[in-house]
């Protein structure tokens, strides 16, 4: 048997005056008319003094948000206690790493913002937690709901950052794509969104970060990264594959 997640959240909502309040079984009857999709037949609600419990199970995380979002802001509703579980995938944790980052990767391709996204991801029990900085909050919500709907994940620890929003960060992106892939050694590296050397700027300071094939090619992306104008400092994070990544 599967083993299964369940996490308790108890999100509040702003009291109601005492003429305002609305009978348990009229929010009921709502939580109900919310929840009649099939996606939810698992599902069951139960309401007491405006505290709504939801308990079942679901096949993806994303649903067990959805589930919560339909009936939150429901009239009468003061509370959700979320107690679905998610079903544990086949996978062990290393391999739904994997599976996430290589569909990460892919991510958001032909936005022009791929490279300038870095991720982290860590697994513990199917639980995902998420860091790194994303370009934008499109991009951030983009990589969320991707893992959020992926078989196997239990719950997601969102601590993405997004980038702020300036003008200059983003001619100094510009240049530092530039100056890295059109150098020769380095092209070959934006022909695969699953392996470029990722370029995020915060505040006018470039972190480059990704896999590389050799020594040589991390130095010249430092390099080409320090050339760039206007560019505060350079934190060179890129990895050297071992050789048996190198096949």
């Amino acid at each position: 048997m599967l083993a299964a997640l369940a996490v308790s959240t108890v999100i509040p909502v702003l009291p109601l005056r005492a003429q305002d309040k609305v009978p348990d079984a009229q929010i009921q009857a709502e939580v109900q008319k919310s929840l009649d999709n099939k996606r939810f037949t698992a599902v069951h609600a139960v309401v007491k003094n405006g505290i709504v419990t939801l308990t079942g199970n679901v096949d993806v995380y994303a649903t067990k948000e959805d589930a919560e979002h339909k009936i939150h802001h429901k009239k009468g509703v003061l509370a959700v206690r979320n107690m679905i579980t998610v079903p544990a995938g086949e996978l062990p944790d290393t391999d739904l790493r994997d599976k996430l980052a290589e569909k990460l990767a892919y991510d958001r391709v032909g936005y022009g913002t791929t490279a300038f996204n870095s991720f982290t991801i860590g697994v513990q029990n199917g639980v995902v937690t998420l860091g790194g900085v994303a370009y934008g909050p499109y991009d951030k919500d983009s990589a969320i709901s991707l893992v959020e709907h992926y078989p196997g994940v239990r719950d997601v620890i969102d601590n993405i950052e997004v980038a702020p929003l300036s003008p200059n960060d983003d001619r100094i992106r510009l240049e530092a794509a530039r100056a890295i892939y059109g150098f020769p050694s380095l092209q070959r590296y934006a022909i695969d969104p699953a392996k470029p050397i990722r370029i995020t700027v915060v505040n006018g300071n470039i972190t480059l970060t990704g896999v590389v094939d050799t020594e040589a090619d991390k130095d010249v992306a430092n390099i080409r990264a320090r050339g760039v104008s206007g560019a505060f400092s350079v934190t060179n994070n890129l990895q050297v594959a071992k050789p048996s990544e190198d096949k």
